[in-house]
């Protein structure tokens, strides 16, 4: 579908559902003021044609698994396929092929230190083709996760906004551990599909619809699920996706952190481990655009030293499970 294809209520759906992934029809119909067999048919069309799909994803920290950021550096031919088999692993998400077309970002996440170095360590470095590996440790997050681009997009009013926005889940307990083998076949499914029906849930788990309903209600009060929408960029004209890689003074960064996350055209911000400790994930309409982010918002930075840019060439896989063979994957950062 082209940009021209899509609508106000189009993105004022894909908002809704940033909120809520799994309100139903009639509680979104009577937010966006339309009928339920608008929603859903609006719904479908985007779901059909890969426009949008929402995931049920879960948060590392609630779980107390530690995520990495991964540079692989590969010979000038063998970027994609290296993108392509690591998006194939369960354990990573936001594999691209950076600008130059030699280097490889994605983000893994691993329940311990060997899980980590099996992958970090071990297995990338001895990949034919691969001639250089760096990994930086995610200390902290300021915007990412159930927090998305489409939050920041004004598709709803704030009044639509308070009517969907769910209770902030309780982490007064800190990271809840490993999920237990049923929860796990639950968020499985999620993970592909963030609306799959009770009845799908129940068979995968072999509980009762009642007590999915339950587990569900459970592991979003506690912070272990979250929802969030994977969606194209031509649904709100979003252009150039930039990697800006900052290296920030110590005492300036949880500020200018929350500065960026702040910002309207980043989609993610995180402190790092690493020369550079700070990136953001920054979407912009165009190259003009970029340049004047980069010289306006990012200039006004005092506490940073010096800076990387790294635009996206191609997105291989997004936050959710790969469901298409990655070189029929139709997203593009461009």
């Amino acid at each position: 579908m082209e940009s021209d294809a899509y609508d106000d209520l189009d993105r004022a759906l894909v908002h809704a559902l940033q909120l809520d992934g799994r309100a139903s029809f009639s509680r979104l119909a009577e937010v966006l003021g339309v009928s339920d067999q608008t929603v859903a048919r609006r719904y479908t069309r985007l779901r059909t044609t890969g426009a949008m799909r929402v995931l049920g994803l879960t948060d590392p920290a609630a779980v107390g698994d530690v995520v990495w950021l991964v540079r692989v550096r590969c010979l000038p031919d063998a970027a994609l396929p290296v993108a392509e088999a690591m998006a194939r692993r369960p354990d990573t998400s936001w594999v691209h092929v950076l600008s130059d077309g030699t280097e490889v970002a994605a983000s893994t996440r691993a329940a311990s230190d060997q899980d980590s170095d099996a992958l970090l360590l071990r297995k990338l470095p001895q990949t034919p083709r691969v001639v250089g590996v760096s990994a930086h440790c995610v200390l902290h997050e300021y915007f990412g996760g159930e927090q998305s681009l489409v939050n920041k997009s004004e598709a709803l009013t704030a009044e639509q906004i308070a009517r969907l926005r769910t209770p902030a889940p309780d982490r007064s307990k800190g990271p809840r551990g490993p999920v237990s083998a049923g929860d796990r076949k639950l968020l499985d499914v999620l993970a592909g599909d963030g609306r799959a029906p009770l009845a799908e849930l129940a068979a995968a788990t072999g509980w009762s619809q009642s007590t999915v309903r339950r587990r569900l209600a459970n592991l979003r009060a506690d912070g272990t699920l979250y929802f969030d929408v994977d969606y194209s960029h031509r649904l709100f004209s979003q252009g150039i996706t930039t990697a800006i890689w900052l290296s920030v003074l110590p005492s300036e960064l949880a500020a200018t952190g929350q500065t960026l996350a702040n910002h309207p055209e980043v989609a993610f911000a995180c402190a790092t481990t690493g020369t550079k400790n700070l990136l953001a994930t920054v979407v912009c309409a165009d190259v003009p655009a970029l340049y004047t982010y980069l010289t306006t918002r990012i200039a006004e930075l005092s506490s940073v030293r010096d800076m990387e840019t790294t635009p996206i060439l191609r997105r291989v896989k997004g936050p959710g499970p790969l469901l298409t063979p990655p070189s029929r994957v139709p997203w593009r950062a461009s």
